[in-house]
């Protein structure tokens, strides 16, 4: 049974329940009414939902959220408990003002890991894609930057302060795009000691107001518990947190990559010369395929993407992704740019990024027999947005074959995988 009362004691999500009050409501409404990320509001749905407290109804690419009125009524009966018990504690107690920021969250686990590979796990960035971060970047030492897009639409930043490998590593915390915390708002103190059995790593987050403390210690909570099956399996696997909705085009480019990720951190070395879906792409072929798109559409954004030399496919493309995706965040979506010999607008090039990660993503699992699960509303989402990208003109066998026809009840995965003429 969830703790009613402490899912509640979120300030967003009581804002949230209060909102559908009026009745049933979109996700895109309910961002509106908050200072935070759709993708936030997202995460804060998930939670309401899971426990009980609200139903969700899938119509097309959206999703519309409801209360539940048996959910409700046991959040009545677990107030009702609570106020019985914690009335006089709470009246004696002083309440922190909203505007203090001398509130923490603390979060302690033991890892299994020795002192020097839970810190590269903490540190380094093809590890923590493998648990926090969907695109990371670190200079790691004293005064370096560093930028982690922790889920789709929502990234963190700051300068890391201390670092003594193996022990210690205490950097600034917050949110681009965020005026309640941003970057460099607060204080992310790290502590490794070994443990019997592996590594106890303690972290304190400083500097936070009351509703601060408890949104991150929700989302350390989660993290650390990704933490821990990273470092037993080597990957902590795909974060439910990263299924957020896509509202824009820079967030749905951003959760195309998580699924084009995730396969390509599954492919082995003797997949290169496997064959794809496109005829005269093998993987080898279609990677530096990828590789070569994302120079061309960073470069459209004002950014220098490196060549990406050898090593695995998920590194290449992740270091590629990085600097692309953080010059868009950058340069934003207004206005037009060039793109080979043509002026287009700026959110073509995000929603070719989109299509990009999406649709190859596909390919690479079906030329090395991997399952690959997509959200079914940023599929759509894709779907919607590249049916403006693809001219009639560009079907003509090399760029892309005709438009396939799909059952009535497939999903949009197989909807986008059809359109761009290749069959499910």
């Amino acid at each position: 049974m969830p703790d009613l009362v402490a899912i509640l004691s979120e300030p967003n999500r009581r804002r949230l329940l209060e909102l559908l009050l009026a009745g049933e409501q979109p996700v895109s409404r309910l961002t509106a009414q908050f200072g935070v990320t759709r993708s936030a509001i997202s995460q804060h749905l998930g939670v309401l939902s899971n426990a009980g407290l609200v139903q969700v109804r899938q119509q097309g690419r959206f999703r519309y959220y409801r209360l539940d009125p048996e959910g409700m009524a046991a959040l009545r009966d677990a107030l009702d408990v609570f106020w019985t018990h914690e009335l006089e504690q709470l009246a004696t107690a002083r309440q922190p003002e909203r505007g203090d920021h001398d509130m923490t969250a603390e979060k302690s686990v033991l890892v299994p890991l020795d002192p020097d590979e839970t810190f590269a796990l903490l540190t380094e960035p093809e590890r923590l894609r493998r648990w926090q971060a969907l695109t990371a970047r670190v200079e790691l030492r004293a005064g370096g930057q560093y930028r982690w897009t922790i889920n789709p639409g929502h990234t963190a930043s700051g300068t890391i302060t201390e670092v003594e490998p193996g022990r210690r590593i205490v950097f600034t915390w917050g949110w681009e795009d965020s005026d309640d915390l941003p970057p460099g708002a607060s204080t992310v103190t790290i502590t490794l000691e070994p443990a019997e059995g592996g590594t106890n790593v303690r972290l304190v987050h400083s500097g936070l107001t009351p509703e601060q403390a408890s949104g991150h210690l929700e989302g350390w909570n989660h993290y650390g518990e990704r933490l821990v099956a990273a470092a037993r399996h080597g990957d902590a696997g795909a974060d439910e947190w990263a299924a957020s909705e896509p509202g824009d085009p820079l967030t749905a480019a951003e959760a195309s990559l998580a699924v084009c990720q995730a396969v390509l951190r599954k492919l082995r070395p003797e997949d290169g010369s496997a064959q794809t879906p496109c005829a005269k792409f093998t993987v080898d072929d279609l990677l530096e395929h990828l590789l070569g798109s994302l120079r061309s559409l960073g470069a459209a954004g004002g950014a220098t993407v490196p060549d990406a030399g050898s090593g695995p496919a998920e590194v290449r493309v992740a270091d590629a992704a990085q600097v692309t995706l953080e010059a868009w965040r950058k340069r934003g979506l207004d206005g037009t740019v060039n793109l080979g010999r043509s002026e287009v607008p700026a959110t073509v090039v995000t929603d070719i990024l989109s299509m990009e990660f999406l649709v190859h993503a596909w390919d690479f699992a079906q030329a090395t027999d991997q399952t690959i699960t997509v959200d079914d509303v940023l599929s759509g989402y894709v779907l919607e947005r590249g049916r403006s990208l693809i001219a009639p003109q560009m079907r003509d066998g090399d760029n892309f074959a005709a438009e396939l026809e799909v059952a009535p009840d497939a999903d949009n995965l197989t909807r986008l995988v059809a359109f761009t003429g290749r069959k499910a």
